[in-house]
């Protein structure tokens, strides 16, 4: 059985957790040792070529989630409600039915208290749902570090509280400094997972193209990466088709072969 979100609530103070993002069944199988797949909706910018999440829909989300349920067996299946899907308590409710019903175990939103009565009401609805603070990607103008003053993280701070009664059962935290992403984590009683978020949070997402060095458009500075892929893919390309030029692939081991007997009465019938 695949983990649940009631796991991934008792796993706060006890051992840290693991999500990476995914998107299609192939690199999910790959992943499913995390204790989390998040169906981004950083697939607009990674998988669908866009300049930013906002372009990203409801047919987007749920073609991603199934794709993921396809591959998972262990982790905990989380995804994105895009942009302007939640905007009234109807539609948060019906557009988390239906990424349910495409594979999802919860659904995750961005916003603090503007955002706790809908939070409620997805939740009144049987749904775990998990939160989005500090950077919001769907609606940001630029990139920045939040909870730098005083205010911003007073805001910070109590926008964590009113969702965490409003019943998510962990929130992501992106680049929110780390000092008030201590804070926040002491003071709820939900995980937070870190992005850009420093080490204190109870656990951490990347983007799985940002980890493995897929994808070179952005190169945040929160995302370390483990590994080079895009070299690695680019080498293999240029060996295939160096190889198919020159008349080296297929070789005699990627053919299949007619019985010697039955090409030569072939060769006999078309003679």
């Amino acid at each position: 059985m695949h983990k649940n979100f009631k796991n991934i609530l008792e796993m706060k103070g006890k051992e840290k957790i693991t999500v990476l993002t995914g998107y299609d069944s192939t690199m999910v199988t790959l992943c499913d040792q995390v204790d989390v797949i998040l169906v981004g909706d950083s697939a607009g910018m990674v998988m669908l070529g866009y300049e930013n999440t906002s372009s990203v829909t409801m047919e987007d989300m749920i073609r991603f989630t199934t794709a993921a349920k396809n591959g998972r067996k262990n982790s905990l299946i989380v995804s994105d409600l895009p942009i302007n899907s939640y905007n009234t308590k109807k539609d948060a409710v019906e557009n988390s039915l239906k990424l349910i019903e495409a594979g999802a175990d919860a659904v995750k939103l961005e916003g603090g208290k503007e955002v706790a009565e809908i939070i409620k009401s997805i939740t009144e609805a049987k749904i775990p749902v998990m939160g989005h603070l500090g950077l919001l990607p769907q609606t940001a103008q630029k990139y920045t570090v939040q909870g730098k003053t005083k205010d911003s993280a007073l805001e910070l701070i109590e926008d964590a509280e009113i969702i965490t009664k409003s019943g998510v059962f962990s929130i992501v935290l992106e680049m929110v400094s780390s000092q008030v992403a201590k804070i926040i984590t002491e003071k709820i009683s939900v995980p937070t997972i870190g992005i850009g978020s420093g080490k204190f949070c109870d656990g951490q997402v990347l983007v799985v193209h940002d980890m493995l060095g897929l994808f070179e458009k952005i190169k945040p500075k929160f995302a370390k990466r483990y590994l080079s892929l895009a070299d690695e893919i680019r080498n293999a390309v240029k060996s295939y088709t160096i190889e198919v030029k020159e008349q080296k692939f297929p070789d005699i081991e990627n053919e299949f072969q007619m019985e010697e007997s039955e090409y030569n009465k072939l060769r006999k019938e078309i003679e």
